[in-house]
């Protein structure tokens, strides 16, 4: 039997091994650099996710403040308007007067009334009757205004809303 040498064979198998590595280590390489760009590019991608949810969660906190301020304003608005229809609601109520002097006459006795009658209007409706009050004057001087204000029955004070003027007599009609 014949020995085979294979000491001529050892720089070619080095040299396959090495024409090997040569060829995996770009693969592994190129691997690696795809493994490290794909991981650059995420971390990258979830900054630019983490700012746009920012923006977005600031943007839903300003349409909800807008929304909220808007309600609050439609709201003020509303007591606003309901608040000046209730007040030309009440203007359009008015209090006619007139009053005069009645002297009754008999052979013991000579009395002089002032007799005041009232009526309420809701603009040219008249809503009640004429109401009328006899008082009794104790001197015989003109009718007092005072007088026929204390004994009124539709009373400005009563009819007035709170934050608006009390008309006086001389404001109201008087026939």
């Amino acid at each position: 039997m014949k020995a085979y040498d294979f000491s001529g064979l050892e720089p070619m198998i080095h040299l396959g091994m090495d024409a090997l590595i040569w060829v995996l280590l770009p693969v592994f390489v190129a691997a690696g650099s795809a493994l490290l760009s794909y991981s650059i590019m995420h971390a990258k991608m979830e900054v630019a996710v983490a700012r746009e949810r920012a923006t977005l969660a600031e943007a839903h906190a300003c349409i909800n403040t807008y929304r909220i301020t808007m309600e609050e304003r439609i709201r003020a608005a509303e007591e606003e308007t309901r608040r000046k229809a209730l007040n030309e609601f009440m203007q359009d109520f008015r209090v006619e007067e007139r009053h005069y002097v009645r002297e009754n006459k008999s052979s013991s006795n000579r009395r002089k009334t002032m007799v005041l009658q009232e009526r309420l209007y809701f603009r040219n409706i008249p809503l009640s009757n004429w109401v009328e009050h006899e008082m009794t004057m104790e001197d015989y001087s003109d009718p007092n205004p005072v007088l026929a204000e204390a004994a009124s029955a539709f009373r400005p004070r009563a009819l007035a809303l709170p934050d608006e003027p009390v008309p006086t007599v001389s404001a109201r009609l008087l026939a």
